[in-house]
Parts: C-alpha cells; structure tokens; sequence
C-alpha cells in the first residue's frame, strides 16, 4: 500500500497517521519549512516526494502581472485561509515582493464560492488594479468561476497553473504538472517494486511554463506586450 498526498494540508494529514505506510507527496513549499522530512537529501521515515515551488514562484508571478499591467499600483491577493501553511507562505512572499516593487497590497479571503462572489464585487467597488490568486486546491477547483468572474469585473488576474489559463484565466505562471505527474508517478512505481522513501530524496521541479490567454486579454482590453508572447511557453489564441 503506498498513500498520495497531493498539497501540503493532504501530506501533513498523511504523515500524522501513519509511520509505516510509504507516502508519496506533491507540495508548494519547502517540505523541510513544512515538518514534513528532515532533509531534501536524506527525507528520512516513510515519506518522499516532490516539491512544485509553487509558493516560491510568488515573486515572479507577480512582476509577471506588472509587466501586463503596469497601470497597476493596488494589487488583490486571493488567498484561501483554511490552507493555513500555505497562505501564511504566500502572504509573506507576496508582501516581500510588493515593497520591492512599490505595489500596495490588498488580502482577501475566500473559503467558498459565495465568499468569491462577494470579494469580486469589492474588488470592483474598490477599483484595484490586478487580482494575484493563490496556490490552493480550493481556488483551483473554483477556477472556471474565477476566471468568468475576473472578466466580468474586468480585472486582469495571475493564476499558479496553466489550468486556470485553460479555462479563460489571462496568465498563468508555475510548474509544469505533467512534467510534475511523470516524477511523481515513477517515484510510486519505484516504491511499489521495493525502494523505501527513505532513500528516495526529495525532488524539485525544473519545468515552469508561462501560459497567456490574448482571447482574455482582448476581452479585458489589454495589449500583451511583445516581450511576454515571445517569453511565453504557450499562448492561447
């Protein structure tokens, strides 16, 4: 028997309850910061993984939505507080990252949809200027209602994975998950034919993609400039 734990609320909640049952993680931070293993070399016990980077791409992502918008000096960030590790990790980033950049930041948070539904309003009476959306298994299943909300509103968002970018979102900026799914699922296959997690060190993302959606962008009425579609690795037309 191998457990999978996909996030780090998943992969804390897994390593809680058992000792001896191999698990497999997928996480966005640092797994050290997290208590999860001991070390990336040597993760120790029954758990291993693969760390995403997701929460350490903050930064990038949101010089990312200035050089979209650069009009935009008061920035929303979405985060979802039940994920508490994770939105303490992206709040502290995010705000690095802004006083760096002269942005003033605006935190919402959101653990259901009508939550969502409120704060896009708000967004909207408060005329901020760009949405930065965190990493977060809930939010990602609310993508499709993001997105639809973000143009509704007209306010140009930054997503963590190419998901959002698919389902109508303008940009998105993380780790390649199919590259993510292929490691993770020969660090299964190796455990399954005896390997022990103890001696599988952790591994790190190496592929990130930048995906642009220009039909949103025409519906925001924004001009993409030239250096992002060049530096893109897709762009949805």
């Amino acid at each position: 028997m191998i457990a999978a734990a996909g996030g780090s609320p998943s992969a804390l909640a897994a390593k809680a309850a058992t000792p001896t049952i191999p698990i497999v993680f997928i996480v966005s931070e640092d797994p050290v910061r997290l208590g999860l293993v001991t070390s990336l070399a040597r993760p120790g016990g029954n758990i291993t993984g693969i760390n995403i980077f997701s929460g350490e791409l903050v930064a990038k992502r949101l010089e990312l939505l200035r050089e979209l918008v650069p009009s935009a000096t008061r920035i929303a960030v979405l985060v979802n507080p039940a994920n508490v590790a994770n939105t303490a990790t992206t709040l502290r980033d995010v705000e690095v990252a802004a006083r760096t950049m002269g942005l003033d930041i605006h935190v919402f948070k959101a653990t259901t949809a009508r939550e969502i539904d409120a704060i896009f309003a708000s967004l909207a009476a408060e005329r901020l200027g760009a949405l930065f959306v965190g990493n977060d298994a809930f939010l990602n299943s609310r993508r499709m209602h993001l997105a639809m909300l973000a143009v509704r509103y007209a306010i140009p968002a930054i997503y963590a994975s190419r998901d959002y970018a698919d389902a109508g979102g303008l940009l998105s900026y993380g780790t390649s998950f199919p590259d993510t799914y292929r490691q993770f699922g020969a660090y299964t296959g190796r455990i399954i034919k005896g390997a022990k997690p103890v001696d599988l060190p952790v591994l790190q993302a190496t592929k990130f993609e930048l995906v642009i959606n220009t039909v949103t962008a025409r519906m925001l009425g924004l001009t993409v400039p030239d250096k992002l579609l060049v530096a893109a690795d897709e762009v949805i037309e």
